[in-house]
């Protein structure tokens, strides 16, 4: 049976994969286990390898390539100790077929090191859009170093097929991270109050902010409108951590800075997944430039206030307010996101990245199913300039 190995770089996409992983614990016989780096092994980050180790979950190896720096040359140097790191992991467990999902340098540094090795690789979260940060380059160069595609909507899928990735090769199955919500017992608000440190109220705001790497010049100002905008909105915030980017520290010192001198709110950083969808489902808005605010959002009919353009040209469902990285365009819309009838409005809307299916299983399926030693070489898909790559031809 084919041996599995799963990249995970952050709290974020484990919660993403942990559906997919629990159906992979129930398969008889199946070797597979997690490659574990970037975020997870940094103490800075609150090392949440800890929680892939009390989940039981079989840990391959483990890759350090986090430099103390983040700035470019920092994250430069990490991409490149990554991919000697995996070079030299897969040199010692080597799978049969390597999982990556989304965007992250890390998940990139993993992809090419594959690459020598003629390990096929399958990607998650392919053909999304995120105009605002580099990872949208990132996420395209992943495509063309994996050979099995799981895009979370069609749309999404075809961009795929358009950049010449053979169609019987890409499925349109969803978000993976949804299936969390088919079987998830909500942490009891007693508890998840404990957890987050304050009650919980109505009109309560979960804050993430992340820097807008194409824009890194504007960091400092468009975080200080952010929490300028969150000062003049008067409630208590949750926030997460921002992502070990360029400027990463520099957004973590400002939202440190503010929460000296606002007793109300709380840092958040390591919630898990059960406690963080609590907290959606209690929370009065979200706020900030998270993916988590498109994606898993929805699926709540929470409304969601999406700051700048990091998150430019991603799907997303009527619960989210777009505004610029002003502060008095977050404030409106902050006001907007809270007003009565704009949440009533959300009433019975769904989630475009929900495609009926459990993505977790129609992925794992198509992952057993697949002889890897088939998938390499991969050939590039060229569509006749009359064809629509949005169709099986």
């Amino acid at each position: 049976m084919t041996r599995l190995g799963f990249v995970t770089v952050a709290r974020s996409d484990y919660g993403i994969y942990l559906p997919l992983l629990r159906r992979a614990a129930q398969v008889p016989g199946l070797t597979w286990g997690l490659y574990v780096t970037g975020m997870h092994l940094s103490p800075a980050s609150g090392m949440t390898v800890q929680a892939i180790e009390a989940d039981g979950f079989p840990i391959l190896d483990r890759v350090h390539m986090l430099m103390a720096s983040d700035a470019p040359e920092g994250i430069t140097l990490s991409i490149g100790q990554g991919v000697e790191g995996f070079a030299r992991s897969f040199a010692r467990h080597r799978p049969d077929l390597l999982v990556v999902l989304g965007d992250r340098f890390e998940m990139m540094a993993a992809a090419l090191a594959a690459l020598p090795f003629l390990i096929p690789v399958a990607h998650i979260h392919g053909g999304e859009i995120t105009e605002g940060a580099m990872d949208d380059a990132l996420r395209h160069a992943i495509t063309k170093l994996s050979h099995l595609h799981f895009a979370s909507t069609e749309a999404h899928a075809r961009r795929i097929r358009q950049l010449g990735e053979a169609p019987d090769r890409v499925w349109a199955c969803g978000a993976p991270g949804l299936d969390h919500l088919l079987d998830l017992e909500w942490l009891p608000d007693g508890e998840l109050e404990t957890r987050i440190g304050r009650p919980l109220v109505p009109g309560l705001l979960m804050a993430t902010f992340h820097p807008v790497t194409l824009e890194q010049e504007a960091t400092g100002a468009q975080v200080e409108a952010f929490l300028g905008a969150l000062h003049d909105a008067g409630r208590p915030v949750i926030f997460t951590l921002p992502n070990a980017d360029t400027h990463g520290q520099q957004v973590a010192g400002a939202i440190q800075a503010f929460l000296d001198t606002h007793p109300d709110c709380r840092m958040a950083g390591n919630l898990g997944t059960r406690a963080y969808f609590s907290l959606m489902r209690r929370a009065g808005a979200m706020v900030g430039n998270s993916s988590s605010g498109l994606i898993e959002a929805a699926s709540f009919q929470l409304p969601v206030v999406n700051v700048g353009n990091r998150q430019k040209g991603r799907t997303r469902g009527r619960n989210v307010i777009d505004v610029p990285a002003t502060r008095g365009a977050i404030a409106d819309g902050i006001r907007r996101a809270l007003d009565p009838a704009f949440q009533d409005s959300l009433a019975g809307m769904t989630n475009p990245y929900h495609l009926g299916e459990p993505a977790s299983r129609l992925i794992l399926e198509r992952l057993l199913a697949t002889d890897p030693a088939s998938l390499i070489p991969k050939a590039f898909f060229d569509w006749p300039s009359a064809a629509d790559p949005g169709r099986t031809p």
